[in-house]
């Protein structure tokens, strides 16, 4: 017999005694690693309000624990909802050949399928910057992603302008913005008596920030406050918007959520096109279309005509390669594919008409429970407000009294996601923000 290759041995030899060799050397350099320090100075990071409330109530073990942090639909259980619509859309993808739709070409494709539906959705299905090919437009990483592509874009074009974000505003805003580097701003807009709008003062302060700020804008559904401007309303700050050579981006996060209908709820970004503003749109699916986890997003830019609107998308496109390269396929099948097939988009638009009215129901249940507590409060802006978010007026020490001693949780700023209230758990809820509201009403920003 011949004799087994020599090199056998020697690679037997390596992948034993020598490994333990090996790793002395690479535990020895570590070693030396660590000495340097560093990352040393890194200290843990302040967590989300948001994600901190989910992370408490999921530590809970209490039964009765209810959770109102979440920005994210459930039904009348508090389970998390797969629409019809999504379902549908689900089976009719399931036979396409992943392998063939994930070449570059026809994702691209898809994508450009999202990119005009979901423009058509906020300008208008007839819009003339949708026909003429007046927009810049990129499939996002959901809102977030979106926002996150406008502000680099912003920063890169125009570095030394501000954005002014509403006070309140989503939590992540001024994170995003603070990234690229862009200064934040804030102009008024939330009025703690009224529990309303403080509409003189927003117009004071469009009026007094310099020509040609950046404004960010919630369309609808206003996160955290629930509050909306008026159709009114929202022609008069177009207009001075107009006067002040502002720039309006509106972040479309809850389109839908406010009034059960999708094209009443771009009633103020219309506006403003007919007003003849170039916009910036960044929307959303994770909420309308309970697609949280998927990532589905588009970002749109209006431009002056189609030759502008080429150089802009090289732009962002651009951003968006060395930020992630391109966003997976699987969401934007789906959301494409809702959009674009009539039949499952009309399933989708009764969807979001149910998941509106549900919450429209909770608010009301909520306010009737509280008044039949005899509570000494006025609790009318639970349904004066809108869409998923109701700023409850309660205080600091009222929410931690909540998460204390009855397992209710929320953001310290008293914002409570409707979507987590339902008929068997809201009047547990109304006797514990009866309880921590009764004897203090000198404290509590509660009318």
């Amino acid at each position: 017999m011949k004799p087994k290759p020599r090199i056998n041995i020697i690679m037997w030899g390596f992948m034993g005694s020598r490994l333990t060799s090996s790793t002395r050397c690479m535990s020895t350099s570590t070693k030396a690693l660590s000495r340097f320090g560093w990352w040393d100075r890194v200290s843990p990071a302040a967590k989300d309000p948001i994600t901190g409330v989910t992370e408490a109530f999921l530590a809970d073990t209490n039964p009765h624990k209810i959770n109102l942090g979440v920005g994210a639909y459930r039904d009348d259980e508090g389970k998390p909802v797969v629409l019809q619509c999504v379902r549908n859309a689900e089976a009719k993808i399931a036979g396409c050949d992943f392998i063939n739709v994930g070449r570059e070409s026809n994702a691209t494709a898809v994508g450009s399928k999202l990119v005009e539906e979901s423009a058509k959705l906020a300008y208008g299905k007839d819009a003339n910057v949708v026909k003429e090919g007046a927009f810049a437009g990129l499939q996002a990483l959901s809102g977030t992603g979106a926002c996150r592509l406008f502000a680099e874009f912003q920063r890169r074009f125009h570095p030394e302008s501000p954005i002014y974000f509403p006070d309140p505003t989503w939590s992540n805003h001024p994170n995003i913005w603070r990234d690229a580097q862009v200064p934040v701003r804030t102009f008024q807009y939330y009025h703690p008596v009224s529990k309303g709008l403080n509409f003189a003062a927003l117009m004071d302060d469009i009026k007094n920030a310099p020509d040609a700020s950046f404004f960010l804008l919630h369309p609808c559904a206003h996160n955290p406050t629930g509050v909306d401007p008026t159709v009114e309303q929202w022609r008069e700050i177009s207009y001075q918007f107009k006067e002040k050579s502002h720039f309006p981006f509106f972040d479309v996060a809850y389109q839908g959520f406010a009034s059960g209908d999708l094209d009443m709820d771009a009633q103020a970004i219309r506006i403003f096109l007919e007003d003849g503003h170039l916009i910036g749109c960044a929307q959303s699916f994770a909420k309308n279309m309970g697609l949280y986890g998927h990532r589905v997003g588009c970002l749109s830019v209006l431009c002056a005509d189609a030759k502008q609107a080429v150089a802009v998308k090289s732009q962002l496109q651009q951003i968006a390669r060395a930020m992630y390269s391109n966003p997976p396929i699987h969401g934007l099948l789906l959301v494409s594919t809702i959009l674009s097939d009539p039949e499952t988009k009309a399933l989708w638009v009764k969807e979001v008409k149910v998941m509106a009215n549900r919450i429209q129901q909770m608010r009301s249940t909520l306010r009737e429970s509280l008044e039949k507590l005899a509570s000494p409060l006025n609790w009318e802006h639970i349904t004066n407000q809108v869409g998923m978010f109701c700023f409850s007026g309660l205080t600091a020490d009222q929410v931690d009294r909540l998460v204390r001693e009855f397992h209710i949780y929320l953001t310290r700023d008293g914002r409570m996601s409707m979507a987590g209230v339902t008929t068997s758990n809201v009047s547990y809820l109304a006797n514990a923000i009866h309880e921590v509201t009764r004897y203090n009403r000198e404290a509590s920003n509660v009318c």
